[in-house]
């Protein structure tokens, strides 16, 4: 459990001290809990928002049910729509699509981004640049 100062501080945050940081072993539970308010909390380069979709991302490709949940409502709390949740779980899946293909046939990483290189060259080119949000 983490220190008084740290169980104090989180539940000043979070208006409660969640079950599972309760379960943190010495000496993670303080440096856990600095790790979650500084990064998915803190002001950082990413917006709430985006942290929250890279968090769910992240979570449906390990398959854990209990990040996928924490990381879908931090999306819809930060503003993200149902739509966008979708959307970001199914590039998550089309990442790991190709990431399989590419391992599995043992593609040469080399050829990989020089290819991906001459592409986004090519884009850029042609004036196609990402939409602005």
């Amino acid at each position: 459990m983490a220190t008084q100062q740290t169980a104090t501080e989180i539940e000043e945050t979070l208006g409660t001290v969640p079950g599972f940081m309760q379960t943190f072993a010495e000496p993670a539970s303080d440096h856990s809990w600095g790790i979650f308010r500084d990064l998915l909390l803190g002001e950082t380069e990413l917006s709430p928002r985006e942290k929250a979709l890279v968090g769910l991302s992240a979570a449906a490709s390990m398959n854990c049910a209990y990040c996928t949940y924490f990381h879908r409502e931090e999306a819809r709390f930060a503003g993200v729509s149902e739509a966008e949740l979708d959307e970001a779980v199914n590039i998550t899946g089309v990442t790991e699509y190709f990431s399989t293909m590419l391992h599995g046939n043992e593609y040469d990483h080399d050829a990989f981004v020089a290819e991906t290189d001459e592409v986004f060259d090519h884009l850029r080119e042609e004036g196609m640049a990402p939409a602005d949000d």
